[in-house]
């Protein structure tokens, strides 16, 4: 990790001022690694465009690690995109079906079927944007809450195993 001085240092960030010099933002650290990591999940799933600069700037201000939020945000990348967005659209299916029974799931169901054109396409578009949307808000928060919530408990359980160790090491 850099140090405080090489950030203040560094050209591009240096500027910025003493907000980019809180420890927490560049140690591994329990908390900022976890808060830093379910920001990055988050906006990963959430910003298909410059995820990466705004999970930094989120970090910033929540005080996480920048340099995991920026490395988590890569959990969509282009091997990742299209299995995310189709298991998206199937959550928001879901998600509608059981609000509005009668919203058929496009792209697994009548999308590939003909019929005007235009207007086809226009209410596919529409329908499978809703599903898309409502999947990665769903997987943006469930997958930022499980992230955290998992790096605390490890973190913790890790603690605690080597401190058990140790205290067996002097008795």
């Amino acid at each position: 990790m850099p140090s405080v001085e090489s950030v203040r240092r560094n050209k591009w960030v240096g500027w910025i001022g003493p907000a980019i010099y809180h420890p927490r933002l560049w140690h591994l650290n329990r908390k900022g690694v976890a808060t830093g990591a379910a920001i990055g999940i988050f906006f990963g799933f959430l910003v298909p465009v410059l995820q990466i600069p705004v999970a930094a700037v989120v970090a910033v201000w929540l005080r996480g690690n920048i340099v995991i939020a920026i490395s988590t945000t890569l959990i969509t990348n282009p091997f990742t995109f299209a299995p995310i967005y189709f298991f998206a659209n199937e959550m928001g299916a879901f998600v509608f079906s059981v609000l509005e029974p009668e919203t058929p799931n496009v792209i697994t169901g009548a999308a590939y079927q003909a019929g005007d054109l235009v207007v086809s396409w226009f209410d596919k578009f529409m329908s499978v944007g809703k599903n898309v949307a409502i999947g990665l808000i769903l997987f943006a928060i469930i997958g930022a809450t499980t992230v955290y919530t998992s790096i605390l408990g490890i973190w913790r359980l890790v603690v605690y195993v080597e401190w058990r160790r140790r205290s067996r090491r002097k008795h």
